[in-house]
């Protein structure tokens, strides 16, 4: 495979929203070193199966968006490889198969590792990756998107982080679960507010044609909230010190990007607001983990 075939993959994979597979693990992963249960290999495996699953799930959804139709010329977001005919649909087909098939593979040595829940959860995790395009009944083109995001990228990847580590689910990465499955959820916002006449136009129900974009433009607003409820919560409530704030060094850019949200009128500027929509939750991440080791 040559250069140029690799940039393809690299870009069909699409690595600008990749944070919402890193920053849950990330996030899990600190909150097992600061209970003094960290296991190092169990993250790393962790974290690569997120990766896999996550990728597998975009070449998924460019797949099923080109066989479902929903990928056309008039299409303002990213470049979709298999629309714009650069990967044949079965070539994207297969490409789905491996790396699903490779997740599942590797995730294997976390079952063996923590038990047969993590085999559960993990094929469930490849099942609604597919699901979400693909199937009789698309969550992404039912309006569930957004909820299907908020459980497996929030609660699902979080929590099972730490379990892999500590062989113990944990109240704290419950409600650190909240933040991060937020901040996932606005990435898909943003995504839904760019294509909302194509969505429309294609049959796709996502809550933008469901509820109209200033419905879309208040859920980035109220995502961006909950994000900001988790630091209080585990100050007040858990016990963390003043360390658990520094998410709140990063709060005015968010503010701004709601901001922008709101007014902006030319949906194409919106590729830009979700890598940064995408790049914050990273910025959000490394300060809500650095938090968390400080205490």
């Amino acid at each position: 495979m040559n250069s140029s075939n690799w940039s393809l993959w690299i870009e069909a994979a699409r690595p600008q929203t990749l944070p919402a597979a890193v920053v849950p693990v990330i996030v899990g992963a600190s909150l097992a070193y600061n209970a003094e249960l960290i296991n190092w290999t169990n993250s790393t495996v962790a974290l690569i199966c997120a990766l896999l699953i996550q990728i597998g799930t975009n070449f998924a959804n460019d797949y099923f968006d080109f066989i479902k139709g929903s990928d056309t010329d008039e299409r303002i977001g990213f470049r979709r490889a298999t629309a714009s005919g650069l990967i044949t649909p079965e070539q994207m087909k297969q490409a789905t198969i491996i790396t699903m098939l490779l997740a599942f593979l590797l995730g294997l040595y976390l079952v063996w590792a923590a038990g047969w829940i993590v085999l559960v959860i993990g094929i469930l995790s490849l099942i609604f990756g597919v699901l979400y395009t693909g199937g009789p009944f698309p969550l992404g083109y039912n309006g569930l998107g957004d909820l299907f995001v908020f459980i497996f990228f929030g609660f699902v990847a979080v929590m099972t982080t730490y379990y892999v580590n500590a062989l113990e689910w944990s109240e704290a990465s419950f409600w650190a679960s909240i933040a991060v499955g937020a901040l996932c959820v606005n990435i898909l916002v943003v995504n839904n507010l760019r294509d909302v006449e194509q969505d429309k136009k294609s049959g796709k129900r996502t809550l933008g044609v469901l509820l109209g974009e200033n419905a879309l433009k208040t859920e980035y607003i109220l995502m961006a909230a909950l994000a900001y409820t988790t630091p209080p919560h585990f100050y007040f409530v858990l016990g963390y010190d003043l360390w658990i704030f520094l998410p709140i060094l990063v709060a005015p850019l968010l503010i701004y990007y709601c901001y922008r949200i709101w007014s902006e009128r030319d949906k194409s500027n919106l590729n830009e607001m979700l890598e940064k929509t995408a790049k914050f939750m990273i910025l959000y991440g490394f300060l809500f983990s650095l938090g968390i080791l400080m205490n």
